[in-house]
Formats: C-alpha cells, structure tokens, sequence
C-alpha cells in the first residue's frame, strides 16, 4: 500500500531555492536530502513531502533531461490558505523572495480567493482559499 506521495523538483541553485522555500513557511526537513545538492521540505498539516534537487542530480535519477519551462509548464501546484489575507501575505512572500506572480490574488466565481506565481526555476503554484459554504453545489 502506498504510505505517502513526495513531490521531485529539479532547481538550479539549492542555496536559493531552499531561502525562497523557507521565506514562504515551507518546514525544512534535516532528516532527508541534507546534502549540499539537495533539500526535503514538509508543507502543510499533511506533511507533503517536496524534494528539490540540483539540475543534474535530479536528471541523474529521473532518467530524462529536464523540461523547457519557457515553453509551457507541465503540472501546477497548489496549497490552500486559511484565508484571503493569507493569500495576500503569501502573495507578498513570493515576490518578497525572489519569484514572480503570474495571477494577482482575485476571487474567482464568487468562492475561491488566489493567486498564482512562478518559483525561481520556473515551476508554477497556485494559493487558494476556497470558501465552501459558497461553493456551488453539483
């Protein structure tokens, strides 16, 4: 039986990665990928589990070459907040380390309150609160 899901993402510079984590409240973990080319972060109540690797670390194990994310992305992460005001912080989080918005925090269909922005090595995220006692029924 499947015990856990832990999410592989290749970046350039784990130094930088690891900061611009941090500054969002990801939870570094010391007890896996404590090497100078790697890191493990755990994130949210959960514990998700996300390995960000050096470039060709990652490409090592993953036995393919690393997608061009200047043409296009090939999945989108999303995490939840508590609140609208936490979306905003966060909002101010990214770009306070370094990374980009890509969506200004706006509510969408009058329930779900986000954003979206884009990390230091080009991987795509999203943050939303979702109000569901307005959530549509269906």
């Amino acid at each position: 039986m499947i015990k856990s899901l832990w999410i592989n993402l290749p970046v350039k510079d784990i130094n930088k990665s690891k900061a611009f984590f941090t500054q969002l409240g990801f939870t570094l973990n010391l007890q896996y990928g404590a090497r100078e080319d790697s890191a493990c972060f755990l994130v949210g109540e959960s514990n998700l589990a996300i390995m960000l690797f050096e470039e060709a670390l990652y490409e090592g194990f993953a036995g393919t070459n690393i997608a061009d994310k200047r043409k296009g992305g090939e999945v989108l992460f999303s995490f939840d907040a508590e609140s609208p005001e936490e979306v905003d912080e966060l909002a101010q989080k990214v770009i306070a380390a370094g990374g980009t918005l890509y969506a200004e925090p706006g509510y969408k269909d009058g329930w779900m309150y986000g954003c979206g922005f884009v990390d230091l090595d080009g991987q795509r995220w999203s943050i939303l609160y979702m109000d569901m006692s307005k959530m549509p029924l269906g």
